[in-house]
């Protein structure tokens, strides 16, 4: 027995919803810098406040995969729950956010804001793999992609559009803009159709269906009968190496203590000590105990014995969302500083450059919508792999332009530097998840899809952690320095494409 293949309609409804999450997600990364800004951030702390959203993805995501994995509603399925609760509360969120009193309200708001999409977000890329043959993967990402791109073009654009009608662009000091408000309540509002749209139009395999395919289609994972001791065996492995980064992380912690280095540093110590040592140190105690018949330890093992593919895929993902990151973070104050020469919010010519960033990143999406369905044909021709790494190279060359840019006209600033960025975008978001589901167990995909964004999230911290601080000690507080390390991070992550052992069919 194998999964139907799906008709052009059936995948479009099944990706419908993404045009509503990256909505959010869009008015998310290119106005939160300019909110955080408008309510008295510095820009050495921006990256800090930001570090919510790849906090929240990195303990939500595996959660919630690996609950969807088990669930079974009879009518809304196992992935469409999560859908729709998601949708509530991020509309929710988006229409909360930007009526932020004051600096910490604000950053508390993204980390609820970011963990209700990421509850609705996640799943969707299982759907994608459970309900689709593996002839049809590449295409059914590619449509996410599109989705993703017009909903996040549109979002970018939307509060430019809005002072056309004679919204207000700029506020008194401390107070965010209408433009952005009405923007943030139209996202809200799209968010939740969207993605009622796509639970009310699909429909999904039963649990029973998904064993026979999982059974029928050949994978790297293979599942087997853990010998007698193994557990004991492993619990001992996972307290040593819990010990170890244990250590490494106290070590490094009291070295930022003692040169008095950015507080922004300890997230990644204290990553290190809470989610890799504690959680290893506790895992390794319940499976010497004999208590491993459980959630926590099922994660723990399953992230050790990941897919040969997203072991290789892995790096490849720090390192590209990695440069995302810088560019999400950055954006803004690049633009304002290095060519609009101002950090004055309340000016005309800050509000103006922040309204560029928005138009810049509505252009890049807008490419990937445009790629999204060629990305497939050239690796058709060519390899999924070769695929991502010219795609990459261009918008790790797109994000290094900006520096030499001083002339802030469309053509030079909205255009150039984004057609690269748009098509490793429009890759991004399709080809690593494609080149993944063929070699996951659709009993875990969830899980799996779950964990693989741990490489998404990651890096998000180490920037998060460090930029601020590589932007005060190595280039003299200019932001602009943040975009081309993330460029050439880019092209980093599109030469390690080639390493990756993708042989899964077209």
């Amino acid at each position: 027995m194998k999964k139907r293949t799906l008709g052009f309609w059936e995948i479009w409804n099944m990706s419908f919803g993404f045009l509503g999450i990256q909505m959010g997600f869009a008015l998310q990364n290119a106005n939160v810098s300019r909110i955080f800004q408008t309510l008295g951030a510095q820009i050495e702390d921006i990256p800090i406040l930001w570090v919510a959203a790849p906090l929240t993805g990195l303990i939500i995501q595996p959660i919630i995969g690996y609950f969807s994995d088990r669930t079974w509603h009879p009518k809304l399925g196992r992935r469409r729950p999560y859908f729709l609760v998601g949708a509530i509360l991020a509309s929710l969120a988006l229409f909360i956010m930007p009526n932020s009193p004051v600096l910490w309200f604000a950053a508390g708001m993204l980390w609820i804001m970011d963990a209700s999409i990421n509850v609705s977000m996640e799943p969707f890329r299982a759907f994608v793999g459970d309900n689709l043959p593996d002839h049809q993967t590449t295409r059914g990402f590619a449509m996410q992609s599109f989705f993703i791109g017009i909903g996040a073009y549109v979002a970018s654009k939307l509060p430019n559009i809005l002072t056309y009608f004679g919204v207000a662009n700029t506020a008194a000091e401390g107070i965010i803009p209408d433009s952005v408000k009405y923007s943030f309540y139209i996202g809200g509002a799209v968010f939740l159709v969207a993605v009622l749209w796509t639970v009310i139009s699909t429909k999904e395999y039963s649990p029973e269906e998904m064993k026979v395919f999982e059974e029928a289609e050949a994978n790297d994972f293979i599942k087997e009968e853990k010998p007698e001791g193994w557990f004991a065996t492993n619990g001992n492995i996972h307290m040593r190496n819990g010990f170890i980064v244990l250590l490494i992380g106290l070590i490094a912690s009291y070295f930022i203590y003692s040169y008095d280095l950015k507080k922004d540093l300890y997230v990644l110590t204290l990553g290190l000590l809470g989610f890799g040592g504690l959680a290893l140190i506790i895992s390794g105690f319940m499976q010497k105990g004999n208590n491993h018949d459980n959630g926590f330890v099922t994660i723990m093992n399953d992230f050790q014995n990941m897919p040969t593919v997203m072991k290789q895929l892995a790096w490849v993902q720090f390192f590209s969302w990695f440069a995302l990151f810088s560019m999400w973070i950055y954006m803004t104050p690049a633009v304002t500083e290095h060519i609009y020469k101002t950090l004055d919010t309340t000016s005309e010519a800050y509000n103006n450059g922040a309204n560029q960033v928005g138009e810049m990143f509505a252009n890049y999406n807008i490419i990937a919508a445009a790629v999204a369905f060629l990305l497939p044909l050239l690796a058709k021709r060519t390899s999924r792999k070769f695929t991502h790494f010219l795609a990459l190279v261009a918008g790790g060359l797109g994000l290094m332009s900006i520096y030499f840019i001083t002339n802030p006209t469309a053509i030079n600033l909205e255009w150039l530097p984004m057609i690269g960025v748009g098509i490793a975008w429009a890759s991004i978001l399709s080809i690593p998840y494609a080149m993944l589901s063929g070699a996951l167990p659709a009993s875990k995909m969830g899980y799996y899809m779950g964990v693989f964004n741990f490489f998404i999230v990651i890096p998000q911290l180490v920037a998060a952690s460090i930029l601020g601080f590589m932007v005060s000690k190595f280039f003299n507080n200019e932001p602009v320095y943040a975009l081309f390390v993330g460029g050439v991070s880019m092209i980093i992550a599109g030469i390690l494409t080639l390493r990756v052992n993708d042989t899964v069919s077209k």
